[in-house]
């Protein structure tokens, strides 16, 4: 007998990032010691460098955003490249791993940049108490779950 074909990857949507609004916004507090959140990766001049945000959220259905703290290597990359990657676990909501891509931008606006604050999660504001970090939003262009892409523009 043959073996079954692979099961069909899902149809493609567009982008409608509130449907994983749940899984994003609660993957720093879920889980034990919140070990689950989101991991960003930047580029600057072909060097890639990753990095642990802990207040990434669903900021709107176009948009993921997060407090940048520490201003460190994705902030300096962010100046120079502003395309990204994030990946996303959080089990405790979903079993899949989800990757978002898309375009950064660093937020001068400072009723935008509140707007951001007010969402960020108490554990992440109690490591910024003086409020020095920027906000960072993200247009969302694709979405992937496991090898598939689920979401595109």
């Amino acid at each position: 007998m043959a073996a079954a074909p692979p099961p069909a990857p899902p149809p493609i949507t567009t982008i409608d990032l509130l449907q994983f609004s749940e899984i994003v916004d609660n993957a720093r507090t879920d889980g034990e010691r919140g070990q689950n959140t989101g991991v960003v990766a930047t580029a600057n001049d072909g060097r890639p460098d990753v990095a642990l945000k802990g207040s990434l959220m669903v900021l709107d259905a176009d948009h993921l955003a997060w407090w940048e703290r520490s201003k460190r290597e994705t902030y300096a990359n962010l100046g120079k490249n502003t395309k990204v990657a994030i990946w996303v676990r959080n089990p405790v909501r979903d079993r899949r791993s989800f990757r978002f891509y898309g375009t950064a931008r660093i937020v001068e606006d400072p009723a935008e940049s509140e707007r951001v604050w007010e969402r960020v999660v108490q554990l992440e504001k109690d490591m910024d108490k003086e409020q020095k970090g920027v906000a960072v939003i993200v247009r969302v262009d694709r979405v992937r779950a496991g090898p598939f892409d689920i979401q595109r523009r």
